[in-house]
């Protein structure tokens, strides 16, 4: 028998037991995995097959080698698959801990769970463990790193071509040919580019003013002698003070854009080998908040002249010094946004910090405001708009004509009603619930579809699509109503439904106004996010500083303009004195205006 005819006999052996679960087996010399025998099929095989096997030495020997070599190769496969099945296993368990985590965020007991931001902590943690595990399991395998190496490649999609630009050519130690020495030519390369970043770093300026004289005039001894000339100091934000304008422009954006507390930012300068304290870094911010005060004021004043605008409060924790502890504040919040329906005002929001929840604090915001305001379904809002909001910025008194203020138009959010269904519907078996968001959910998809359209053809879509679906859905909460039990959360839900049923409506009527309030949620994230790192504002006015600033920066975002080249060129124009006339021109969508062209020629 030939070689190759016995090894055919022996590969021809089927594995029978390939998909028993694997055992350590005494025939590996590392103790691969092995499927559970007594001993290898190919052993098994050589055994038990006599008449396969030939007579010859050399062909049994032959016989031997390949059947070692096809049982190494057996082994390395089976020892590619466990290494695999390993990092699976470990992947899988940290996507179990995920969803564990998740259904504690949405199903768990109410002091069980956790918000976004936590949530987003968590998973960082997870994410950087599971790309530790994969960058080991590439350091021991060559061909995985290979092939993840190249799908990065192919997946990375972003245009750097904005940024600064550093060049490396890296060329052979010798241009000589090796064969015959002769000299080499470029025919191609191969381009790279990486993503840099250049820490932070500290630099003093120094400003030299010379004094000069005249040496004629003071030989000649007149009387009317100019003296020394001496050009005049620049304007400073903090006069005999060390910080740019610049470098405070960097801390109150690092303290309200990034959420970095004053605190930290103290020890990150003394890291960097400057000890300046958390109180001098707060007087900083003062200096900048006293220039930055007549633009939040002017800010306040265009969104009240505003046709329709968002408004919401959130809680603000102060400092209550002469009790040793914190008191609740509000921080409100007017925002306006009108790109869903192609409108030409820039987006904005204004924050306003008042000691509480009351009517007069909402009516102090809007006063002068007339138009429609969309808002949730808090009842200070329906008085606001039963009575008016007079010019002065106060809710009109029970004696006063109704004539004398301003009509204010409620538009309820969608997003509230839904909430509290869905609240239900995640505990299970609700019904109702569940039918009462398939509704809903029907006119979200309406208006993913004409965002971004005018207003008039918002309408008519709403009016030919969406109208029949809310005509339909009021009786059949009345209806789920009667069946409910009284003072349930069902009960509750529909409850709220039907008695802010005129305000969720609204919007199919107008096309400017929007399904939900959304927008002003999203606008107030932010502020919860600095009151996390900072857990409450030290007083009052502090708090209205910490609102009025935050104004400026989330303005910025709207617009998408960057906080600090923004913060630094206004603080710069402002200590120069900057004439209020103008001062428009410093708002961010003013600025980023004839900033964009300058870039563009700068990046050219």
């Amino acid at each position: 028998m030939s070689v190759l005819t016995a090894f055919a006999a022996i590969t021809s052996c089927r594995f029978a037991n390939a998909r028993q679960p694997a055992l350590r087996q005494d025939d590996s010399a590392d103790g691969t995995l092995l499927p559970s025998a007594a001993e290898s099929d190919i052993v098994r095989a050589m055994t038990n097959a006599p008449s396969a096997l030939p007579d010859d030495i050399d062909a049994l020997r032959a016989l031997i080698a390949a059947a070692r070599e096809a049982h190494a190769i057996l082994l390395a496969e089976r020892n590619t698959i466990a290494i695999e099945r390993d990092a699976l296993a470990a992947r899988n368990e940290k996507l179990e801990h995920i969803v564990a985590e998740m259904r504690r965020a949405m199903y768990g007991r109410r002091s069980e769970r956790i918000d976004d931001n936590q949530f987003k902590l968590a998973l960082e943690a997870l994410e950087i463990e599971h790309a530790k595990i994969e960058a080991e399991a590439e350091k021991a395998d060559p061909k995985l790193k290979t092939a993840r190496t190249r799908q990065r490649r192919k997946s990375r999609s972003e245009t750097l071509d904005h940024l600064p630009h550093e060049e490396q050519v890296i060329e052979p130690e010798s241009k000589a040919c090796p064969c015959c020495n002769g000299a080499l030519h470029v025919i191609g390369e191969d381009v790279s580019k990486r993503l840099d970043k250049i820490p932070a770093k500290l630099t003093v300026i120094v400003t030299r003013r010379p004094k000069f004289a005249c040496r004629t005039c003071e030989r000649t001894g007149v009387d009317d002698v100019a003296g020394v000339i001496q050009s005049p100091a620049p304007a400073r934000l903090i006069e005999g003070g060390l910080p740019t304008e610049r470098l405070v422009a960097d801390v109150v954006v690092s303290k309200f854009a990034d959420h970095l507390p004053l605190y930290r930012q103290s020890q990150i300068l003394a890291r960097l080998g400057v000890r300046i304290e958390r109180s001098t870094l707060a007087g900083w911010v003062g200096a900048a908040a006293a220039e930055l005060q007549p633009l939040h004021d002017w800010l306040v004043e265009q969104l009240r002249k505003s046709p329709k605008l968002f408004c919401d409060e959130t809680r603000c924790p102060v400092l209550d010094p002469g009790r040793g502890e914190t008191k609740t504040g509000y921080m409100w919040a007017l925002a306006r946004d009108d790109r869903p329906w192609g409108g030409t005002l820039p987006p904005a929001v204004a924050y306003a910090y008042a000691p509480g929840r009351g009517g007069g604090h909402a009516a102090k915001l809007l006063g002068g405001f007339s138009g429609v305001l969309q808002v949730d379904g808090y009842s200070v809002y329906k008085s606001l708009a039963a009575r008016g909001v007079s010019a002065a910025g106060g809710r009109l008194s029970a004696g006063e004509s109704p004539a004398a203020g301003k009509e204010v138009t409620l538009a309820f959010c969608w997003s509230h009603l839904r909430r509290k269904f869905y609240e239900l519907y995640v505990g299970g078996n609700q019904p109702i619930a569940t039918e009462t968001l398939a509704r809903i959910k029907l006119l979200y998809d309406i208006e993913a579809d004409i965002r971004g359209m005018p207003p008039e053809v918002r309408r008519a879509m709403r009016q030919e699509k969406a109208k029949p679906i809310v005509a339909a859905l009021k009786p059949w909460l009345e209806a789920s109503l009667a069946k409910a039990s009284k003072g349930g959360k069902l009960g509750e839900a529909l409850g709220y439904g039907l008695n802010h049923w005129d305000g969720l409506v609204r919007y199919l009527d107008d096309g400017r106004i929007e399904i939900d309030s959304n927008t002003v949620e999203r606008s107030i994230r932010p502020l919860a996010l600095t009151r996390k790192n900072a857990l409450f504002a030290g007083h009052d006015v502090g708090a209205a500083g910490w609102a009025m600033i935050a104004s400026l920066i989330e303005t910025c975002k709207l617009n998408a303009v960057d906080p600090l080249a923004w913060m630094t060129d206004v603080l710069i124009k402002l200590v120069n004195r900057w004439p209020a006339s103008r001062i428009e021109e410093l708002m961010p969508w003013a600025w980023a205006a004839p900033a964009k062209p300058e870039r563009a020629q700068k990046a050219a």
